[in-house]
């Protein structure tokens, strides 16, 4: 299904000054840049630009900024060594979202020229400029270029002024990273081929509840690991000691139990310790033999084989959400056997965030449909709502 929305290839570049949002907010541990992904899939779009003399001006977020000591931890300045390098030219650095000499660098820019602006949430320090949609920021953005490319998949579900700001006063479009994640994502959310199964986890149920609404008439089944489980495994009546709850919506997940009940496929075993840093023992437990010290890190061997056994049978498969704290290696054996039963003739959507995160890491970044590169916006499509910086995009 393509997009009906205006993408790159729409527009004639030759000596335009392109203004692409893309999404460099990256992992930075110790100062270094811990994955990459972002940037290589910002990558398609920037070539695609620079090899039709465009002028490039790219601008992303990086973290938040929420006050001064937050500036020098997410300057942008980070990712210039390493996109240079996949782009096999040199990009030229700002330190500045706007002013003089952001305008005089623009003005002299020559055809396949790429600047990177400073870091856009350095504006959200004076006021949430950026986050907040400020109509004078955007304005100012634009008056910098003569289109604008959103390929920010990430923050797609923001309107911020770097999306739906400065697109608003520009001819717009979307760049080749947020169609592959429309073409990708849509139809299979629209019209799944079944059996159609929903793997959720993560830490709450709180962040699924759009989701679930959306999909459940449509899904044969919803398998939950992760720490959501454990809130639905108490509102079963079964002890879990210190696990993560979501008390706040325990009424959610009783009325769904009670409506979907038989839908609904929850561990039957479960790995338990008594801290969640990997410093404790870690013991394999039925889910009945919890006790109240125990705390829930990942589903166990015959839940295992039980998601397995819905999967294998599946035509259809989206996964937002980690059975386990994958981050930790001793907690991770349950995500990585879900992802290796995944593979095969089937259509697999890995939902952004974590799950994207883990699955590319373990080793499975070629094994399915799509991994999305968007948690958050991920999670609003699935949930069936609109992305206001897609939304605002011109159609064709």
């Amino acid at each position: 299904m393509e997009t009906s929305k205006k993408c790159i290839t729409d527009f004639k570049l030759d000596n335009k000054r392109v203004i692409i949002r893309v999404d460099f907010n990256v992992p930075i541990k110790n100062k270094q840049i811990e994955d990459d992904n972002r940037i290589k899939e910002s990558l398609e779009t920037i070539k695609y630009a620079i090899d039709n003399n465009a002028k490039v001006i790219l601008l992303s977020h990086l973290g938040r900024i929420k006050e001064e000591s937050d500036l020098e931890k997410n300057n942008l300045n980070i990712v210039v060594p390493r996109l240079s390098e996949l782009l096999s030219k040199p990009v030229k650095f700002m330190d500045a979202t706007r002013g003089k000499e952001v305008e005089d660098t623009v003005d002299n820019m020559n055809p396949g020229d790429v600047i990177l602006l400073q870091n856009t949430r350095y504006e959200d320090l004076d006021g949430n400029k950026e986050s907040g949609n400020d109509p004078e920021l955007g304005k100012y953005w634009a008056s910098l270029g003569d289109i604008f490319i959103n390929d920010a998949f990430g923050t797609s579900h923001r309107s911020h002024a770097s999306n739906v700001g400065i697109a608003s006063h520009l001819p717009n479009g979307i760049g080749f990273l947020i169609k592959k994640e429309l073409e990708a994502m849509l139809p299979t959310i629209e019209n799944p081929e079944e059996p159609f199964i929903i793997i959720l986890g993560g830490a709450k149920v709180k962040d699924k509840i759009g989701v679930i609404n959306n999909l459940v008439n449509k899904a044969s089944n919803i398998l939950i690991g992760g720490g959501m489980a454990y809130t639905f495994l108490k509102a079963k009546g079964y002890k879990v000691g210190n696990s993560l709850l979501d008390n706040d919506n325990m009424d959610y997940v009783n009325d769904l139990l009670e409506n979907y009940g038989d839908k609904i496929i929850l561990p039957i075993d479960t790995l338990t310790s008594i801290t969640v840093d990997g410093n404790s023992d870690i013991y394999t437990k039925d889910i009945k033999d919890m006790n109240d010290t125990d705390i829930g890190v990942d589903i166990g061997p015959k839940t295992v084989e039980l998601f397995k056994s819905y999967i294998l049978n599946s035509k259809t498969v989206i996964w937002n959400g980690p059975m386990g704290i994958f981050e930790i290696d001793k907690f991770s054996k349950g995500t990585k056997d879900i992802l290796t039963s995944l593979v095969g003739n089937r259509t697999v959507i890995i939902g952004g965030g974590d799950t994207s995160s883990a699955a590319i890491n373990m080793g499975f970044a070629k094994d399915f449909t799509h991994i999305s590169t968007g948690g958050g916006a991920s999670l609003e499509m699935l949930a069936g709502n609109k992305l206001p910086g897609i939304e605002v995009i011109d159609e064709k």
